[in-house]
């Protein structure tokens, strides 16, 4: 596994690199570097939460569509005022980076992903509407793919600021004095935040889709 910064650079922004695939060679650069808070953000990241309010804000309250399960029309959109859009039309994505992507790239572009509401929340909006279909959101494809773009931009952003501080080239350790160096880019909030502001000027890539292929029979291995 390579561990130079001007190759994991090089990765965050080839389309070719699904970012389940980056993410290891970025927690190993994070130890090597003594970088324990980004180590500790990117397995987190890779994992997924556990607990929603430990989730960051590029997580959290992402807008969709709810619909309802019509035995004649199949998935059509729920009959809800703008009240209940607001209260039931948000949803948190807690899953590992690794579920999220798979989701984007096995839809397409200008498609999303139906997940149905929590049984409280779908029991609730029933009744206020009156109806007893199945209740789901509907994310679209967009939302997942700038969450992980917002999380790779940010290692990006990390990247970046280690080069410019001369780390760079493979290296099988780190001597304290480079550690020292960088020990103030260690700030893994700092970085996503930047992401999530800047996430459409940064050279990232979108999510690919899978090819007829790949949908067919899956990845190979």
């Amino acid at each position: 596994m390579s561990t130079s910064v001007n190759h994991l650079d090089e990765r965050t922004r080839d389309s070719a690199e699904l970012l389940e695939e980056i993410m290891p060679s970025a927690i190993t650069l994070a130890m090597m570097l003594r970088h324990r808070k980004m180590a500790a953000w990117l397995r987190t990241e890779f994992d997924g939460y556990q607990d929603p309010e430990a989730a960051p804000p590029y997580r959290r309250r992402l807008h969709g569509h709810i619909v309802a399960k019509s035995p004649q029309y199949g998935w059509i959109p729920a009959p809800m005022e703008d009240q209940q859009k607001e209260e039931f039309g948000y949803m948190d994505l807690l899953e590992g980076v690794k579920a999220l992507e798979k989701v984007c790239v096995n839809c397409k572009k200008g498609s999303g992903n139906r997940v149905l509401l929590a049984k409280e929340d779908m029991a609730l909006l029933q009744k206020q509407i009156n109806l007893t279909a199945e209740l789901a959101i509907n994310l679209s494809r967009n939302v997942y793919c700038r969450l992980l773009r917002t999380i790779r931009g940010a290692i990006y952003l990390w990247t970046q600021e280690l080069m410019a501080k001369g780390i760079a080239g493979e290296h099988n350790h780190y001597s304290p004095d480079e550690r020292a160096n960088v020990a103030q880019l260690d700030d893994p909030e700092r970085f996503w935040r930047r992401a999530l502001e800047e996430v459409d000027n940064l050279p990232i890539p979108d999510v690919r889709e899978a090819g007829f292929f790949e949908r067919v029979f899956g990845r190979a291995g």
